[in-house]
C-alpha cells in the first residue's frame, strides 16, 4: 500500500499544492483506512460499497462526527484519484451518505478579552516583544497560525500596511495590517532583538539557516517558529490573562467576528481570511448576530427593563 499512498501524497503536494501538515493528515487517515479494509481481506483497490459502509459504521462508533467526516473526505479523495489514474474502474464511495456534523459556531473572544490578552504581555525583553507581535499579528490579520509561522520578514510591507500570506493550497493573498500590530512588529524586528531571543544559537547552516533568518517569527533557538510553538505562546499568554477555552483559531475567529459586528463587508472579510467560499465566512455572521444581541441586552435600557421584569415574574411564587 505504501507505493500508491505515497504517489497520492506526491500528487497532493505537486499538483494540488497542499501543505505538509495536510498531507500528513491524509496519509494517517488513508493509512488507517487501508489497514482496516486489509484486516477485512480487501484493499482500497478492491473494496466495494459494502466494505466502505462497514468501515464508516465502525468509525462512527469510536470517533466524533467531525473526525469521521474528515476521514471520509480523505478516503473519497483517494478513491477518486485511484479511478483517475486507472487503478480501479469504479468509486465505491459514490453512493455513501455524508456524515452529519453538528453545527458549531466559532468561539470568538469579546473585545474586552482580546484587549486583556494583548495587554497581559508586559516587559520589553525579546520574548515579550516576540509574543506581543505574534498576538497582535494574529488578531490584526485573521491569519491562521500556520500562515503566521510561514511568513517571512520580506512578506511584510510596513509602509503600505500590508502583509502577504500563503494559505491553503499555497494560495497567496495580501492582507491589511493595522497600526498596533505594525508597532509591535517594529519593536520585535528591531536589530538585535531576534538574536537576543535565541538562548542557544541554531546549529548548522546552508538553506535551513537562511530560511530561518528570513522568518518573521522565530523560536528560542533562532529557528522558524513552529505551529506548536506558536500555539504554546497563545496558550501561555491566555493563561496569564485568565482567559479559558481559547483555541488555536480564537484570534482569527475574533478578528472576523469583530469586523462583521462593526459593519465590514462580508466579501472583504472572506478575502481577508482566505476562504474559498463565502458560505464559510457567513458562519461568522451568526456569531456576529449573537454578539449584537448580547450587547443589546446588556446596554439597551428597554432590554434591561424587560429582562428584569421577566426575572421578577419567574421568581414570583
Amino acid at each position: 500500500m505504501g507505493g500508491p499512498l505515497e504517489a497520492f501524497c506526491d500528487w497532493l503536494s505537486l499538483e494540488e499544492g497542499r501543505s505538509p501538515h495536510t498531507i500528513d493528515a491524509y496519509r494517517r487517515d488513508i493509512g488507517a483506512y487501508a489497514a482496516w479494509v486489509g484486516e477485512a481481506g480487501s484493499s482500497p483497490e478492491t473494496a466495494g460499497p459494502s466494505e466502505l459502509e462497514r468501515w464508516l459504521a465502525a468509525m462512527s462508533g469510536v470517533a466524533a462526527p467531525r473526525t469521521v467526516a474528515r476521514r471520509l473526505a480523505a478516503v473519497r479523495t483517494y478513491h477518486r484519484w485511484l479511478v483517475a489514474r486507472g487503478a480501479r474502474a469504479d468509486d465505491p464511495t459514490r453512493g455513501l451518505d455524508g456524515v452529519r456534523v453538528p453545527s458549531g459556531l466559532p468561539k470568538a473572544l469579546t473585545v474586552d478579552q482580546v484587549t486583556r490578552l494583548l495587554e497581559s504581555v508586559t516587559g520589553d525583553d525579546p520574548r515579550a516583544r516576540r509574543d506581543r507581535a505574534l498576538l497582535e499579528f494574529l488578531y490584526a490579520t485573521g491569519a491562521r497560525i500556520s500562515e503566521a509561522c510561514g511568513a517571512d520578514v520580506a512578506d511584510l510591507d510596513a509602509e503600505g500596511g500590508l502583509v502577504r500570506l500563503f494559505g491553503k493550497g499555497s494560495k497567496e493573498r495580501l492582507v491589511p495590517i493595522g497600526g498596533a500590530a505594525l508597532r509591535a512588529l517594529g519593536a520585535w524586528l528591531t536589530p538585535g532583538v531576534r538574536e537576543g531571543l535565541a538562548a542557544a544559537p541554531a546549529r548548522g547552516g546552508g538553506r535551513s539557516a537562511r530560511a530561518d533568518a528570513r522568518a518573521l517569527f522565530v523560536g528560542l533557538r533562532g529557528r522558524r517558529l513552529t505551529r506548536q510553538g506558536a500555539w504554546e505562546v497563545v496558550a501561555r499568554r491566555a493563561r496569564a490573562a485568565r482567559i479559558r477555552g481559547m483555541s488555536p483559531h480564537s484570534l482569527r475567529h475574533s478578528c472576523a467576528t469583530h469586523m462583521l459586528v462593526a459593519g465590514a463587508d462580508l466579501r472583504v472579510v472572506q478575502e481577508m481570511l482566505g476562504h474559498a467560499s463565502v458560505s464559510t465566512t457567513q458562519v461568522y455572521t451568526k456569531v456576529g448576530n449573537e454578539v449584537l444581541w448580547e450587547m443589546y441586552r446588556e446596554a439597551h435600557p428597554r432590554a434591561l427593563r424587560a429582562a428584569a421584569l421577566r426575572a421578577g415574574r419567574n421568581a414570583a411564587p
